[in-house]
């Protein structure tokens, strides 16, 4: 028998209770052990005839959720095929009426609630309203004790990581790493939203995989 590491034993005893915490809130929710399972849990979770899109989200990169989806021959929705930066806007916009949209979270509490920053707000957009469903992937390393610790996590680590995609951006997170509390023009903390519950039920579906996954 192959013992678990403390982490992935901490990660199996508390992933089931924050989904018990989520379906309180009325969203559908499950708990992977792995991202191999993760991912047939998401097929599962997107009929056949849906077309499917997404945001910006390493995580879903990092699990290779949407090579998955275009090889299962879903229509799909993709930003990154745009030419330029005009035709990239307004597929972003075409992807708001989709049927699943994909993404993931900047973090989770404990008790169910989720909470994004977003800089575009086309993330945060689709997750509040014009997909039929969104599915909201996360590595338990996202999971926190309550919304305070959730907004600490978004701007103080997720943030200031996921600018350092950008090139040249004029922020003090970009050059230093740490979150000041700017109002740069081109500060990505532009929209921070906070879902606390799912409406209508089930709409919003959240898979939580006992890795570290994203930041």
């Amino acid at each position: 028998m192959i013992r678990q590491l403390p982490l992935e034993q901490r990660y199996d005893k508390l992933g089931p209770k924050v989904i018990e915490a989520l379906k309180k809130r009325y969203f559908d929710a499950y708990y992977c052990k792995t991202k191999e399972e993760a991912l047939q849990q998401i097929l599962e979770l997107i009929p056949k005839d849906h077309v499917v899109s997404w945001g910006g989200s390493e995580t879903l990169k990092e699990i290779g959720a949407q090579e998955l989806i275009s090889e299962k021959g879903y229509q799909v929705i993709d930003r990154d095929k745009a030419k330029s930066p005009e035709e990239r806007t307004e597929i972003m916009k075409h992807a708001l009426l989709c049927d699943t949209f994909l993404m993931s979270c900047n973090a989770i509490s404990e008790d169910g609630q989720l909470f994004n920053i977003d800089g575009n707000g086309n993330r945060v957009a689709a997750m509040i309203f014009g997909p039929k469903s969104v599915l909201v992937v996360a590595g338990m390393n996202k999971v926190v004790k309550n919304l305070n610790d959730a907004v600490h996590r978004a701007r103080t680590i997720a943030a200031p990581a996921n600018i350092q995609h950008f090139q040249n951006m004029k922020t003090p997170c970009y050059t230093t790493g740490s979150c000041a509390d700017c109002i740069s023009p081109d500060c990505i903390c532009a929209y921070m939203v906070t879902t606390r519950i799912s409406r209508p039920a089930n709409k919003i579906k959240v898979v939580l995989i006992g890795e570290n996954l994203g930041f």
